[in-house]
C-alpha cells in the first residue's frame, strides 16, 4: 500500500511540474512566433536567422519561467552551474527546432509562411521541446530532498537522483554513456 501511495505521489508531482512547465513553454511559444513573424515579415530577414533570433528571445523568457516558478524549490546554490546548463540544453533545442526549418525551407523547398510556421514552431518545436523537458528535470533543475539527521536535529539536504538504485558513481556512468 505504501509503494502504490508514493508512485500516486510522484506522478501527481510530475503532472505539476509538466503543467508548470506546459504553462511557461506556453508563453514562451507565444513570444518565440511572434519574434518570427516579426523578424521575417516585419525586418525582412531569413527564415533560420529569424528562427534563431527568435528562439534565443524565447530562450530568456523560459529560463526566467522556469527558474522563478517551475522549479522554484530546487537547489539555488550553484545557479551559474545551472545557467550554463540551462542555455547548453536551450542550444541544443535551438538546433533541433531551426533545423526542422532549415530542412522544409532549404532541403524540401517549402518555402511559403504556413510552412515555416509549421515547421519551426509545430515540428521542430515540439521535438525539442520534448528534449528539454528531459534535459532539465533530469540535469539543469535537480532539486534536493530533505531529511532529518544533521547535527544537533537539523535537516540534511541530499541530491535527489533521478535513477533509482544507483550509486552516485554509477549515476555518473549512466550520464557519460548518455552523452557519447
Amino acid at each position: 500500500m505504501g509503494e502504490r501511495r508514493a508512485l500516486r505521489s510522484r506522478l501527481l508531482r510530475l503532472r505539476r511540474e509538466l503543467a508548470k512547465f506546459g504553462t511557461v513553454g506556453a508563453f514562451g511559444f507565444l513570444v518565440n512566433v511572434a519574434v518570427f513573424n516579426l523578424c521575417i515579415h516585419g525586418l525582412g530577414l531569413a527564415p533560420v536567422r529569424s528562427g534563431v533570433i527568435a528562439t534565443a528571445v524565447a530562450i530568456g523568457t523560459n529560463y526566467l519561467g522556469n527558474r522563478y516558478w517551475t522549479y522554484r524549490h530546487t537547489d539555488k546554490s550553484r545557479m551559474h552551474r545551472e545557467a550554463g546548463l540551462f542555455m547548453l540544453f536551450s542550444g541544443i533545442g535551438l538546433v533541433i527546432e531551426n533545423g526542422a526549418l532549415a530542412v522544409s525551407h532549404y532541403g524540401l523547398d517549402l518555402t511559403s509562411p504556413l510552412a515555416d510556421n509549421i515547421a519551426k514552431n509545430v515540428v521542430g518545436l515540439g521535438v525539442a521541446t520534448v528534449f528539454r523537458f528531459w534535459a532539465y528535470r533530469t540535469w539543469v533543475f535537480r532539486g534536493e530532498r530533505r531529511v532529518p539527521g544533521g547535527r544537533e536535529g537539523r535537516t540534511v539536504s541530499i541530491p535527489r537522483r533521478r535513477l533509482v538504485g544507483l550509486t552516485a558513481e554509477e549515476e555518473r556512468e549512466d550520464r557519460r554513456a548518455l552523452l557519447k
